[in-house]
C-alpha cells in the first residue's frame, strides 16, 4: 500500500512538473512567435481580389477584367442552410468555440506523434482564415502554432459572422471561382440564395478539395462528398429526415457557366481599361471596381448592327473576293471537317464554314459545330466577282460560279436564310453622343474588335471632307453673311503658299451654278462657295473659329483647302464639334465613364463635366453648376440648323427622309477620290457621326460618297435610337425673323412679286428691298424652302 501511495505521489508530482514545463514551453513559444504575428485588425479593411467590371449606364455587363472570379457577399445575404452545410463540412462547433477546437487539435497531435506527419490539421474555420490571409500552406509545426495564435487573436477582434464572411469570400472553389457567390454563378448560373439544399451542400463540399470534389470534372466523388455533408446536417439536427432523403436523390445539376457578357461593346471596354490603368495600375484588376459607362444598351446594340450591316452592304455592292482558304475534303469525315474549322474565329456574327457540296442553285456548308446548313440562291446570287473597287464581274448564274467544294467561307444568318458573306476589308466607325452633356451613348470602332482592335472612333485621324463645311458657314454668318447672301459658284484658280502650284478646285459634279445663295451652297455642298467664304474670312479666322469646337489647330491646314475638309480629325472630334451645333452653341467635353463603385457598392468617382444650361448664369460663383461655355451665337446656331435640315430635305442627305422626322439636320462628307465617307447628323437630343474608309487610305469606289456609304449606317442607327421618341427640334431663339425674299437675288421681295421664298435672318441683318446680299444673282428658281 505504501509503495502504491509513493507511486501515486510520484505521478502527481510528475504531472505537475509536466504541466509547469508545458506552460513554460507554451509561454516560451508564445514569446517566440507573438512578435512575428501580423496585426489581425487589418482583416477589417482587407481587400479581396475581385475583377474589374465594365457596365452600361443601365447595368448591362460589357466586360470583366481579372484572373480571379469573385463576387463578395455579406453575411446577411448568405442562406442559413449554407451556413449549416459549411459547419457540417468544416467546423460544426464554429459558433461555440473560441477559435480552436481542442478535440480536433488532439486528433491532429495524435496523428503527428503516431506517424511523424500532420495529417488532418484539426483546423477550425477561424484557423483557416488565419492561414488563408496571413500564412503559407506548408505543413510544419511552426506554421501550425502561428495559426493557433492568430485564430485566438482573430476571435478577440472579429465577430463570428465577420470571420465566416471572410472565409466564404476568400476560399478557392475551382474553375477560377473564389468565394461562394462566384462558385454559385460558375456551377449553377445563379446566386447563392437561389440554390436548393443539394446544391448548397455541393458547394460546401468544395473547400476541402476543389478538384477532387468538383461536380463538373469529378461528379461521382462530388456527389459522395455532398451526401456525406447532408448526412452530417441531419445528424446535427440542421435538416429533417424527409429533407435528407429528398436531397440524397437529387441528381448532379452543375454545369460550367461562363460570365455572360450582356452587351457587346469591346471598344468602350478597352477605353475604360486603358483610362483607369494609368491611374490604378495592376490593382485595377483586383480591387473589385464596377465602372458604369455612359452607354445606352439599346443604342449600342443598334450601332453594332448598323456598322456591321453597312460594311457588309459595301462588300455586296463591290463583289465577292473568293474563299479565304481551300481545303481538300474529299474522303474526310464530318468530324475531320469540323476539326479544320476549330482554329477559325467568328467575327461580327460572320461564321466560318466549309462548303461540302454544290448544287445548281444552292450549296451545303458545314458549320463549326458540325451542323450542315443550306445556302440558298438568295444567299449566293449577290456574289458577282470582285475586280476592283470600280469594276466587278457578271452576276452569277449558278452556285458553282460562286463557290466550290472545300472552300472556307463566311456565312451569316439573316433570320430568314443563310447567306454567303465576307469579312470586309473596308472599315467603319460610329459614335453617338448626348449633346447637352457629352455623354457617349454608343461607340463602334470597327467591323470587329476580335478581328482588329484598332479603335477608329478615337484613334483614326482622317480628312472630314464636306463634313467640315458647317463650321465654315457658321463662321461666315457670325461675320456678316446671311443665309440669303449670294456667293459665286464659278471656277477659280488659286495661288496659295500653302498649296503646291496653282489649285483649280471643282464641285463633285464638275458643274458650276453661278451666283448661289449661302443656304443652297451648303445643302448642295458646293465646294467653290465654301472656298470663297473662307477666302473672305481669311483662313486664320477660320482656324480660330474651328478651334473653339475642339478641333486641334495643329491639324488644321493653314490654307484654303481647309474649306473642303483637308484637316485631320477623328470621329470623336467631329461628333464633339457637331454637339455644339446640336445643343444651341455650347462647348462640351466628351466622356464615357459615368461613375465608379468599389467592391462594396460605394461610389468613389462620379463624372462632373460641363453641361448645357441655357437658363443658368455663367457669372455666378456656384462652381457646382459646371456650366458649359457658349462658343456660338444662338441665332447663328439656329440659322445653321435650319440650313442643315435642308441637307436632308433636298440636299445630299435626302436618303434620311426615310426616317420621316422633320427635326433632323446633318451633313455628308466625301474626300478626294472617295477615300473617306462621312455623315454627321442630329436633333437637339442626339448627335451621331458615321465614317467609312480603308485603314490605309484608298479609294472606296467612284460611286461611294458620304450619302451612299456612311449615311445608310447613320439611318439604320438613328431609326432604332430615336424609335418611339418625340421630335426634338432646336427652338427658335429671340431675335430671329422670317422675311420673304427673291429666290434668285436674295433681295427682300416686293409686294406681288413672284418667285419668292421665306428665309430666316437675324433681326438686325434683314436685307433691304432691291439690295442683293453680297453680290447679285440671276436666273429663275422654283425652290420652296419652307
Amino acid at each position: 500500500m505504501r509503495v502504491l501511495k509513493s507511486l501515486f505521489r510520484f505521478f502527481i508530482i510528475l504531472m505537475f512538473v509536466g504541466l509547469i514545463l508545458g506552460a513554460i514551453a507554451a509561454i516560451g513559444l508564445y514569446q517566440h512567435f507573438a512578435p512575428t504575428l501580423p496585426d489581425v485588425e487589418t482583416l477589417r479593411d482587407i481587400k479581396l481580389q475581385t475583377p474589374l467590371k465594365v457596365l452600361s449606364a443601365d447595368g448591362k455587363l460589357i466586360a470583366e477584367f481579372g484572373e480571379k472570379k469573385r463576387i463578395p457577399i455579406t453575411y446577411d445575404k448568405i442562406p442559413e442552410r449554407f451556413v449549416q452545410a459549411l459547419q457540417s463540412a468544416e467546423d460544426s462547433r464554429f459558433f461555440e468555440h473560441y477559435g480552436i477546437d481542442p478535440l480536433g487539435l488532439s486528433r491532429a497531435a495524435f496523428e503527428l506523434v503516431s506517424t511523424g506527419k500532420i495529417q488532418s490539421g484539426g483546423s477550425t474555420i477561424t484557423m483557416q482564415v488565419a492561414k488563408n490571409f496571413f500564412l503559407t500552406r506548408e505543413r510544419t509545426f511552426e506554421r501550425k502554432f502561428s495559426e493557433i495564435l492568430l485564430a485566438l487573436k482573430i476571435e478577440q477582434f472579429l465577430s463570428k459572422e465577420e470571420i465566416f464572411e471572410l472565409y466564404v469570400n476568400k476560399i478557392y472553389l475551382g474553375h477560377r471561382s473564389y468565394g461562394i457567390q462566384s462558385a454559385s454563378n460558375v456551377y449553377y448560373g445563379k446566386n447563392i440564395d437561389e440554390l436548393a439544399l443539394p446544391q448548397l451542400a455541393m458547394i460546401a463540399g468544395l473547400p476541402k478539395a476543389p478538384s477532387a470534389f468538383n461536380p463538373i470534372t469529378n461528379p461521382d466523388r462530388a456527389i459522395e462528398r455532398r451526401n456525406w455533408i447532408l448526412g452530417r446536417m441531419h445528424s446535427l439536427s440542421f435538416i429533417t429526415k424527409e429533407e435528407l432523403d429528398a436531397a440524397l436523390l437529387a441528381p448532379v445539376t452543375a454545369a460550367y457557366h461562363s460570365t455572360e457578357i450582356e452587351l457587346y461593346a469591346p471598344y468602350i471596354a478597352e477605353m475604360v481599361r486603358g483610362e483607369l490603368y494609368d491611374q490604378y495600375g495592376e490593382e485595377l484588376y483586383t480591387d473589385g471596381f464596377s465602372v458604369y459607362t455612359t452607354l445606352d444598351s439599346k443604342m449600342q446594340t443598334a450601332a453594332n448592327l448598323a456598322v456591321r450591316d453597312g460594311l457588309i452592304d459595301y462588300v455586296k455592292r463591290h463583289g465577292y473576293q473568293g474563299a479565304e482558304k481551300q481545303h481538300a475534303i474529299q474522303g474526310l469525315s464530318a468530324m475531320e471537317v469540323t476539326s479544320l474549322l476549330q482554329s477559325e474565329s467568328t467575327f461580327a456574327q460572320l461564321e466560318p464554314a466549309i462548303i461540302i457540296s454544290v448544287a445548281e442553285k444552292s450549296a451545303i456548308a458545314q458549320r463549326k459545330n458540325g451542323e450542315l446548313i443550306t445556302l440558298p440562291w438568295e444567299g449566293l446570287s449577290w456574289a458577282k466577282a470582285f475586280k476592283t473597287v470600280n469594276y466587278y464581274g457578271a452576276m452569277p448564274k449558278k452556285a458553282s460560279d460562286v463557290v466550290k467544294e472545300g472552300d472556307l467561307v463566311r456565312i451569316l444568318d439573316t433570320g430568314e436564310f443563310w447567306e454567303l458573306s465576307q469579312i470586309p476589308q473596308v472599315q467603319g466607325a460610329l459614335i453617338a453622343m448626348t449633346p447637352q452633356t457629352g455623354a457617349i451613348r454608343s461607340l463602334v470602332g470597327g467591323f470587329s474588335f476580335t478581328h482588329n482592335k484598332f479603335n477608329r472612333a478615337i484613334q483614326a485621324h482622317r480628312q472630314p471632307g464636306s463634313n467640315i463645311k458647317p463650321f465654315i458657314y457658321a463662321a461666315a454668318m457670325e461675320n456678316g453673311f446671311t443665309p440669303a447672301s449670294i456667293i459665286n459658284d464659278a471656277p477659280i484658280v488659286l495661288q496659295d503658299k500653302g498649296l503646291d502650284g496653282n489649285w483649280r478646285p471643282e464641285n463633285s459634279s464638275r458643274e458650276f451654278s453661278g451666283p448661289t445663295r449661302l443656304r443652297v451652297g451648303l445643302y448642295k455642298s458646293r465646294n467653290l462657295v465654301s472656298i470663297r467664304l473662307l477666302r473672305s474670312l481669311g483662313f486664320e479666322k477660320g482656324i480660330e473659329y474651328l478651334s473653339r469646337f475642339g478641333f486641334d489647330p495643329d491639324r488644321l491646314p493653314a490654307n484654303l483647302s481647309l474649306a473642303l475638309g483637308s484637316a485631320d480629325v477623328t470621329p470623336l472630334e467631329l461628333v464633339t464639334g457637331y454637339a455644339a451645333l446640336a445643343n444651341g452653341g455650347y462647348k462640351i467635353t466628351p466622356y464615357f465613364i459615368e461613375r465608379i463603385n468599389d467592391q462594396y457598392g460605394e461610389t468613389i468617382f462620379a463624372t462632373k463635366t460641363p453641361v448645357v444650361c441655357p437658363d443658368c448664369s455663367t457669372n455666378n460663383d456656384n462652381t457646382e453648376q459646371n456650366i458649359a461655355q457658349r462658343i456660338m451665337d444662338k441665332r447663328t446656331n439656329f440659322l445653321l440648323y435650319s440650313i442643315m435640315q435642308d441637307v436632308i430635305r433636298r440636299g445630299t442627305g435626302t436618303r434620311a427622309k426615310v426616317l420621316k422626322r422633320s427635326d433632323l439636320a446633318g451633313k455628308t462628307g466625301t474626300t478626294n477620290e472617295q477615300k473617306d465617307a462621312w455623315f454627321t447628323g442630329f436633333n437637339s437630343k442626339l448627335v451621331t457621326t458615321s465614317w467609312v474608309g480603308f485603314d490605309q487610305p484608298a479609294p472606296l469606289g467612284r460611286s461611294e460618297f458620304g450619302g451612299t456609304a456612311a449615311l445608310p449606317i447613320w439611318i439604320d442607327f438613328m431609326r432604332a435610337a430615336l424609335a418611339d421618341t418625340p421630335e426634338s427640334p432646336l427652338p427658335t431663339p429671340d431675335g430671329i425673323v422670317q422675311i420673304r425674299i427673291d429666290a434668285n437675288t436674295g433681295m427682300r421681295a416686293s409686294p406681288n412679286q413672284s418667285n419668292t421664298i421665306f428665309e430666316y435672318f437675324k433681326a438686325e441683318e434683314t436685307p433691304r428691298r432691291g439690295v442683293p446680299e453680297r453680290g447679285q444673282g440671276s436666273g429663275k428658281s422654283t425652290e420652296e424652302i419652307f
